[in-house]
């Protein structure tokens, strides 16, 4: 790779050993890659939960922060594993909460805000079109690649660490105009009404997809999603087939038309009402008994809180339900009394966590809890690795299930 001066330098440990260590594993990165330099990038944003991080990733951050490391560009955090005031009815333990509060506190000597958030475009810094950027979450990615026109590949944690330190990133992949292009045509004919329907469009184009170096352009979607619609969408994609960018003719900003993607050539696939059917065939049935109920993965945003709250209110939940949403939206959250609504039904409402990234094998084993329902398509394809066996409805029948005990 080719470096400039003050990456040399960075190299050399002219700037201390946490950049040194920083710049070294992008290289490394780089290389492996064959990014033939390096990219500034505006901001970066970081997935570290305590589950996959355990006692020798917060032990590193913990090195990082003593050895002076401070990041030199904005850089937030990805949903926490622990929300610190609702973790013990859930069955986690004190050790899950005390390696939340360590990883909290190194973060924050090295100067990273924690926004515990993966709906950061839809609260705080969207980033814009041409902006290059470090992300880890693979919804946040997908979303900001693909809706926002900023570029990013998928960074894991410790590659989103070193660009906070740097700066920068390896040039490769999603920030390369050619690995833009369209390599895959979709064409529908469904359209999707509502969030899970959204949700499981994105799903089956991915899976048909399959593959990181895909970039789905679809056809034929008539009318502008909502914010939450492509958001569901994006994520269920990226969950099914590790696509970190689609276009929407049309609809998304480097897709006006097939021209603009190099897609017009591209042979055609058709999305069908049975690949549909067939996605939804794999989880649960009407009739079916949940055991909880989960909104996440997408956090919710303001409009689903209310959404939510709306369709509990005045009623009495049967099957725990669990709401998750970004600090940002919370306190809005609270403020017009969605959160209060929620919780006087029997919901229970986390700031600042996602379900599937906080220990949520530990929380069914601890409560019990095997049949999950949601609405979903990201989580029910995460959770039936974690021992559940998920369902997927769409929100109004969520609720309804949480208030009726079964799925109608």
């Amino acid at each position: 790779m080719q470096l400039n001066d003050e990456e040399k330098a960075m190299l050399n440990g002219e700037f201390g050993t946490a950049k040194q260590w920083a710049i070294d594993h992008q290289i490394k990165v780089g290389e492996f890659f064959d990014a033939p330099d390096m990219v500034t990038v505006s901001q970066a944003h970081m997935m570290a939960d305590p589950e996959s991080v355990g006692e020798a990733g917060v032990n590193f951050m913990e090195s990082i922060a003593n050895d002076g490391g401070r990041v030199v560009i904005p850089m937030i955090t990805d949903p926490r594993g622990v929300d610190l005031n609702h973790y013990r009815p859930l069955g986690q333990t004190e050790e899950m909460a005390n390696t939340e509060r360590r990883f909290i506190a190194a973060c924050e000597a090295i100067g990273i805000m924690m926004t515990n958030t993966c709906v950061n475009y839809q609260t705080i810094m969207p980033p814009l079109l041409g902006d290059h950027v470090a992300y880890g979450d693979t919804g946040v990615v997908i979303y900001s690649n693909s809706v926002c026109g900023a570029r990013s590949n998928f960074e894991g944690g410790p590659s989103a660490l070193a660009a906070g330190l740097t700066g920068r990133t390896p040039r490769y992949g999603l920030h390369l105009d050619q690995k833009r292009r369209a390599t895959r045509r979709f064409q529908i004919k469904t359209q999707p009404a509502e969030l899970t329907d959204w949700g499981v469009l994105g799903a089956v184009i991915g899976r048909m997809a399959g593959s990181y170096w895909e970039v789905p352009v679809v056809e034929g979607i008539e009318t502008v999603p909502t914010s939450d619609e492509i958001k569901h969408f994006g994520a269920a994609m990226a969950s099914y087939g590790s696509t970190p960018l689609f276009h929407i003719v049309g609809i998304t900003p480097e897709a006006p038309n097939l021209a603009a993607v190099k897609g017009a050539k591209l042979p055609v696939t058709k999305i069908a009402d049975h690949d549909l059917a067939e996605l939804r065939s794999n989880f649960g049935a009407k009739g079916e008994k949940p055991d909880v109920i989960v909104f996440a993965a997408p956090q919710l945003s303001i409009v689903e809180m209310g959404e939510v709250s709306s369709l509990v209110d005045g009623q009495k939940l049967k099957v725990p339900m669990i709401v998750c949403t970004s600090p940002q939206t919370y306190g809005d959250a609270r403020r017009m009394g969605f959160v209060d609504k929620i919780e006087s039904a029997g919901g229970v409402v986390l700031e600042g966590t996602c379900f599937y990234q906080q220990g949520a094998k530990e929380i069914g084993e601890a409560n019990g809890w095997v049949r999950l329902l949601s609405n979903s398509a990201k989580i029910v394809n995460i959770l039936g690795g974690y021992g559940y066996k998920p369902a997927l409805a769409s929100m109004k029948d969520c609720v309804a299930a949480a208030i009726n005990g079964k799925i109608v």
